[in-house]
C-alpha cells in the first residue's frame, strides 16, 4: 500500500496535545522533529554518546513538526480531510498561538494544492439500502435507482468514504421515521443531516464550531433541494454556549454526533436534554481503542446501547434515551 506523508508545523509546548488530538482522528504513530528536544539531548552531560553524525546537527535549527502517515486511498483522503478540519479549528480557537502555524504539507504537496488534488479519491458510493453519495463533479451512474445525496465537502469532513460517516448513515437508516426531527452535532459537510432528510426526516438542525463547515452544510443542503425551512445550521460550541443550547431547543427524535471520543464524552450530559423521550443517539468518530470508554460514559448518562458497529479500527453506536 502507498501512503500519504503528512507534516504539520507546530510549537514545542503543543506537541503532546496535538499528537493526542491526532490520535483521536485515528493516527497511530508520529515522527517528531523538535530543536528544543534536540538541544536538551546535546546538553545532557550524562548522555551515553560521544559522536553525533554531522547531518543530525541540522536539528538544532529545525522547525518543530509532527509527521505521520495515512493510507493513499479514499479512507486516508477522508481522514486527512478531518485532520485539515482539526487544524482549521485550532488556528481559529482561543489557543491559536499555542499551536503555532499548523501549516500542513502532504508529501511534496502544499495543503492549498491538496484541496483540489484529493478529489480523485471521491467517487459515487452506495450506503445502506437507499442512498447513493455522489460528489458534485461526478455523473450519476447508469441505471441508478437509489436516492442521490450530492455532496461537496470543500475543506469540511464528510464525503461518505470514511467508515465513521458510513456507519452513521447505515445506523440512521434503521431508526428514522417519516417526519422525524434530527440534530447533527459536529456537522462538517452536512452529509449526515442532509442524508437523514433524504431518508425521511422532516427537518434537521446542524451545528459545527467552524464557520466554513456551517456554510458548506447549508450549500450542500441547497444542492439537494432542501431549503432553509427544513434545514438550519449554527456555528458554535454547545458545551460552553448556553444560549446556543437554548436556541437548539429540545424534542428531537435523533441526534447524530460524528466527532471524536473526548468531545463525545464532554457532551455526554447534554445529549438527553435535546431528545424527546425514547429518542435515539448515534455516535461515531471513535477509534475502537476508546469505544468502551465512550459507551460507558453514555450509558451512565442515561442511554441504553442498542447496536455497536466496528470497521477497520473505527466504531459507531446506536443508543436510546432511557
Amino acid at each position: 500500500m502507498d501512503w500519504f506523508e503528512v507534516t504539520i508545523k507546530t510549537e514545542t509546548p503543543a506537541v503532546d496535545a496535538l499528537c493526542a488530538m491526532l490520535t483521536d482522528h485515528g493516527v497511530k504513530g508520529f515522527s517528531i522533529q523538535d530543536k528544543e528536544s534536540f538541544q536538551e539531548f546535546l546538553d545532557d552531560k550524562d548522555g551515553k554518546w560521544d559522536y553525533i553524525e554531522e547531518d543530525l546537527m541540522g536539528l538544532a535549527n529545525c522547525d518543530t513538526t509532527v509527521t505521520f502517515y495515512l493510507p493513499d486511498d479514499a479512507q486516508g483522503a477522508e481522514q486527512l480531510s478531518g485532520v485539515r478540519g482539526l487544524c482549521a479549528d485550532l488556528r481559529s480557537g482561543e489557543q491559536a498561538g499555542f499551536f503555532g502555524s499548523l501549516e500542513m504539507t502532504i508529501g511534496n504537496v502544499k495543503e492549498d494544492d491538496w484541496a483540489n488534488n484529493w478529489k480523485q479519491y471521491f467517487k459515487p458510493l452506495q450506503i445502506g439500502e437507499k442512498l447513493l453519495i455522489k460528489p458534485s463533479w461526478e455523473p450519476i451512474p447508469a441505471g441508478n435507482t437509489r436516492t442521490i445525496l450530492e455532496i461537496d465537502p470543500a475543506s469540511s469532513f464528510g464525503t461518505g468514504q470514511h467508515h465513521t460517516t458510513r456507519l452513521c448513515l447505515e445506523l440512521a437508516e434503521t431508526v428514522l421515521h417519516d417526519g422525524d426531527r434530527v440534530l447533527d452535532l459536529g456537522c462538517g459537510s452536512g452529509i449526515l443531516s442532509i442524508g437523514t432528510i433524504l431518508l425521511g426526516a422532516s427537518s434537521a438542525t446542524a451545528v459545527d464550531i467552524v464557520d466554513n463547515s456551517v456554510r458548506t452544510a447549508i450549500e450542500n443542503a441547497g444542492k439537494n433541494g432542501i431549503g432553509t425551512d427544513r434545514y438550519t445550521a449554527y456555528c458554535g460550541d454547545i458545551i460552553s454556549d448556553t444560549a446556543l443550547r437554548e436556541k437548539l431547543g429540545t424534542g428531537y427524535d435523533l441526534i447524530c454526533a460524528n466527532i471524536v471520543a473526548d468531545v463525545l464524552i464532554a457532551m455526554s450530559g447534554l445529549f438527553g436534554g435535546f431528545l424527546k423521550a425514547q429518542g435515539y443517539l448515534i455516535v461515531s468518530g471513535i477509534i475502537t481503542e476508546r469505544a468502551d470508554e465512550v459507551l460507558d460514559v453514555l450509558q451512565n448518562a442515561g442511554f441504553t446501547l442498542l447496536k455497536k458497529h466496528e470497521k477497520e479500527g473505527w466504531c459507531a453506536a446506536l443508543l436510546q434515551a432511557n
